[in-house]
């Protein structure tokens, strides 16, 4: 019996040892990750840091000085460039490492090789829209160019100086938990981190779903639903501004285009309220005299942030904002001579081209009336745990055919990608992006601010320009294909040189203008101009709601101080409130609400229109508003099997106001024959229904903080390590533009002056690592509508009581 005991626990023991050095599924080694001397408590940090550190670099030519304020932002002291940005480099490891690492593996379609199997269908998707092609074209671009070389060689040596110090102790959470080792950056890491931008801000398409609904209505129908300008508009570029040059010839539409166009055939979408704020008013318009530039650019919120605060300080700049982790210089800031900001374009820079192969071999495809060699790019995707796969890309003079048959396209996922179609993308042309940004932190006025712009291809950004000579300026800026007018509202023929880009738009006559005799630029991802600019760059862009409401604050608006930019922009007023529900109720008929209805509408219509945290009416409306879209226009545009794009809010509002009688309203699948005011009642009645099941009879329960999901998640969705569900105002289309898990990922208010004063916040911290004081310690501020005042160093020895630690590197 004792032997049978011995041997028992022997086997158990070894059993135990077994499972918790092996990993099991998704979960980490157990054995390691709880190890007190390797495990997660070496994450653990405390909030009191050491006043002075020194350390040895690799590669530094001379000493560097980093000091940490209160929220363990670094300001970079370095007597080259150099040596600024391999520090820059090395700082940014040493807090967000991971970030930096799983975003550019997302990019380069590597995630399967920490992740697994899972992950394979989203890296293969990268590999085949050409990301890894166009971060090669991309650093091409950069090492071509002696000043951005340096930056990003300079920056790797800092991160690797970094990776090569750290024992597995040292890992990062996320290692640990994902069970794998950090690697050795590489250059064109930098340029995977553009990419990725790229594809958030300028890789949607519905080209697809628009070609659907061209064959499925046909073009009279099209051309009626999906305008090329909007009903409501307030355009970035004031409206009659006058364009002093002599535009290029504008290519001509292709005969295949125009016949699709005339003729009565019948047979990864855009994300909406992707977008951002940003405005700057005149010194005659300022307290000060000077010019007040506010920005806050709308993205995904994540913990860690997209955003890294740093100031870069060497002999040639002086630089102080944000930065985005795994790219060298500051994205978004000021100096002491000028500020800028940006906020999405949507310029049309992706088009999707039908190809003509000339067998089931696809080997050549019809192009310029002859047949032309097919290219192959070969794709090798490692996957944890398995044996690596090999993919073979297609590429014609356009660029890759994403999927080119049903077999190779995942049968639930990318519904926007077209089979059998080539993708010619902005993000797949030779650039270099960062020397844009090296020109602005070193900026001292307009002629630079806009030399610099000139070196900026993708994602358009509208690029928004303060300067201590009191100019003001916006420019929607990037690099622009020529085009005739709407090429890409549809798919193209690839078969047809006249479908093809016909080069670009001159970059001095990219849409400008520069100190508005109204005082004040702005921009909310609105249309970039009036209908008299002579290119084409999109024909759908963001709603106008947002810029209008800027535009009618800053024009009202008169001595204008940091607090009232920070004020505006938690402004929670609803434009398409002010534009609708009037209508709303109007066709609402009383007598035939029950007494929650008649509650719920008495609420709405005492409602301010104010997106505010306790707005009952928000709720309503919001909802109301839902429904009402949805019962307008589900049952002819939700087809099954089809992709098809539905009409905009914008021709929604169109109908409601101005078409009444709209055969749109009635609902073919009923034998009745449906008003604009059915539809309106059927939606009020459904939205209380609605309300009512999720959250009871109208009460606190039904306030627009809690009935709207708002939660920052961690980058990898890890459970426990974001904020959770949280009350908050804002929504799409409002200036707090904060929904869901996307909202203001950085807001920043710069005043202009003798003294340049920065203020600003990101929702979190500077550290990713969860168990730092300095993971989330901003975003309380954050959501309550405040700002840090920016500490802006003159020199590594100005005193201040704000810098907690000083490191020194050499």
């Amino acid at each position: 019996m004792r032997f049978f005991w011995a041997i028992f626990t022997t086997t158990i023991t070894a059993a135990l040892i077994v499972a918790l050095e092996v990993k099991i599924g998704p979960a980490p080694p157990i054995g390691p990750f709880l190890n007190p001397s390797t495990g997660f408590w070496q994450n653990a940090e405390s909030k009191h840091i050491l006043p002075q550190e020194n350390l040895k670099l690799t590669g530094l030519t001379d000493e560097v000085i980093v000091r940490y304020d209160e929220n363990r932002i670094p300001h970079i002291f370095a007597k080259n460039d150099h040596d600024l940005y391999l520090a820059q480099g090395y700082v940014t490891a040493r807090d967000r490492l991971w970030e930096m690492d799983i975003q550019t593996r997302q990019a380069a379609g590597r995630l399967s090789e920490v992740i697994g199997p899972k992950a394979l269908e989203v890296d293969r998707y990268h590999r085949r829209m050409g990301m890894v092609y166009g971060a090669e074209n991309t650093l091409r671009g950069m090492m071509a160019n002696p000043a951005t070389k340096m930056m990003v060689l300079a920056y790797t040596e800092g991160v690797n100086n970094y990776v090569h110090q750290l024992a597995p102790k040292d890992y990062p959470l996320e290692f640990k938990l994902l069970d794998y080792a950090p690697e050795e950056w590489q250059p064109i890491n930098c340029a995977f981190l553009l990419k990725l931008m790229s594809e958030t801000l300028a890789g949607g398409s519905e080209q697809f779903a628009m070609t659907n609904n061209l064959k499925h209505f046909g073009p009279d129908v099209v051309n009626d639903l999906f305008p090329d300008y909007p009903f409501h508009e307030d355009p970035i570029i004031p409206v009659g501004t006058k364009w002093n040059f002599k535009p290029l010839p504008i290519p001509k539409p292709s005969a295949g285009f125009m016949a699709q166009m005339t003729d009565t055939i019948k047979t990864k979408q855009i994300t909406p309220g992707i977008g951002s704020n940003n405005w700057v008013v005149g010194g005659n318009k300022s307290a000060t005299g000077y010019p007040i530039l506010a920005n806050d650019p709308h993205l995904n919120l994540t913990f860690p942030s997209i955003w890294y605060q740093v100031q870069l300080s060497s002999p040639t700049v002086n630089v102080n904002g944000v930065s985005l982790p795994g790219s060298p210089c500051v994205i978004i800031g000021y100096n002491q001579n000028i500020s800028w900001g940006v906020t999405n374009v949507d310029a049309d820079v992706l088009d999707w081209y039908q190809v003509k192969f000339k067998d089931q071999q696809k080997k050549e495809y019809w192009y310029d009336n002859k047949w032309n060699p097919v290219k192959t790019r070969i794709e090798i995707i490692g996957i944890r745990g398995k044996q690596a796969e090999t993919d073979t890309v297609l590429y014609t003079h356009h660029g890759p055919v994403v999927y080119e048959s049903e077999a190779k396209k995942p049968k639930d996922d990318y519904d926007n990608v077209p089979v059998g179609n080539a993708l010619r993308w902005i993000a797949h042309d030779e650039s270099n992006d960062i020397l844009c940004f090296y020109l602005l932190n070193r900026g001292k006025n307009y002629n630079d601010y806009r030399e610099a712009l000139t070196h900026f291809t993708a994602p358009a950004q509208n690029f928004i320009f303060a300067s201590n000579d009191k100019d003001i300026a916006i420019t929607p800026n990037g690099k622009y294909p020529l085009k005739f007018k709407d090429q890409g509202k549809f798919i193209l023929d690839g078969s047809d040189p006249a479908n093809d880009w016909h080069g670009w738009i001159p970059a001095d006559q990219n849409p400008t203008v520069k100190n508005p005799p109204r005082g004040f630029v702005s921009s909310a991802n609105q249309s970039s101009t009036d209908p008299t600019y002579p290119y084409y760059i999109n024909w759908q862009f963001g709603g106008y709601e947002r810029g209008k409401r800027i535009n009618d604050r800053l024009n009202a608006m008169q001595n204008a101080t940091v607090d009232s930019m920070r004020i505006m922009q938690m402004d929670n007023y609803s434009e398409r409130a002010n534009d609708v529900l009037p209508a709303l109720l109007k066709y609402t008929d009383a007598s035939k609400l029950d007494a929650t209805q008649l509650k719920a509408l008495q609420i709405v219509k005492s409602w301010d229109k104010h997106y505010a945290a306790d707005a009952m009416g928000a709720s309503i409306f919001n909802t109301w508003w839902a429904k009402f879209y949805q019962m307008t226009w589900n049952d002819e545009f939700d087809v099954k099997g089809v992709e098809l794009n539905s009409p905009s809010t914008d021709r929604t509002e169109k109908l409601l106001l101005t078409e009444p009688n709209s055969h749109w309203f009635d609902n073919i699948h009923t034998q009745e024959k449906e008003t604009c005011a059915d539809i309106v009642n059927q939606s009020f009645k459904a939205a209380i229904a609605e309300l009512v099941h999720d959250h009871g009879q109208p009460g606190e329960k039904w306030q627009w903080g809690l009935v709207k999901d708002t939660h920052i998640n961690h980058l990898a969705s890890l459970p426990g390590f974001g904020t959770g569900k949280f009350s908050a105002g804002g929504t799409g289309g409002v200036i707090n533009a904060l929904r869901g898990g996307n909202g203001p990922s950085w807001r920043m208010v710069v005043q202009m002056g003798p003294t340049v004063k920065g203020y600003g916040v990101f929702p979190g911290g500077e550290s990713g690592n969860p168990g730092s004081f300095f993971y989330d310690d901003m975003f309380k501020t954050w959501k309550d509508g405040k700002l840090n005042e920016l500490l802006f160093l003159k020199s590594a020895t100005e005193s201040s009581d704000r810098v907690k630690t000083t490191l020194v590197l050499r």
